[in-house]
């Protein structure tokens, strides 16, 4: 049976979230639907989903925050981080987090695969039986 996916990407490091997306696409079995919907930052990935939590059996989170100078970094990843974890288990539909947390550009280069992995873990939770 076809599975409807919402993948919700913030587009701030462009780069980064394109390869994100790159990554969990090639994972989502052929022939489930799949909505891609951008948005500027992490933050608002949480909201998003939470509007269409009726309309779409799983989710992917995808998204880079890069920490800066200021604390900003620790309560943006932290509240996207709860916010996504309270939706999945409240509407018990998974949510595959795969918003990275980087502490430089290196790094999220190095972990654009993430979203493989996101995808994954939704795919493993819809087959659960």
């Amino acid at each position: 049976m076809k599975k409807k996916y919402l993948i919700v990407i913030a587009n701030y490091y462009d780069d980064i979230s394109k390869g994100l997306l790159d990554s969990a696409l090639k994972l989502i079995p052929k022939p489930n639907i799949v909505k891609i919907i951008t948005v500027p930052g992490v933050f608002e990935i949480p909201v998003t989903i939470s509007k269409k939590i009726n309309k779409f059996d799983a989710f992917l989170a995808l998204g880079c925050v890069i920490k800066g100078e200021t604390p900003h970094f620790d309560f943006i990843s932290q509240a996207s981080t709860n916010a996504i974890m309270d939706l999945s288990i409240n509407s018990k539909k998974p949510i595959g987090n795969g918003i990275i947390t980087c502490l430089n550009m290196k790094q999220a280069k190095a972990r654009m695969k993430k979203g493989a992995e996101a995808a994954k873990a939704v795919i493993s939770i819809l087959s659960q039986k």
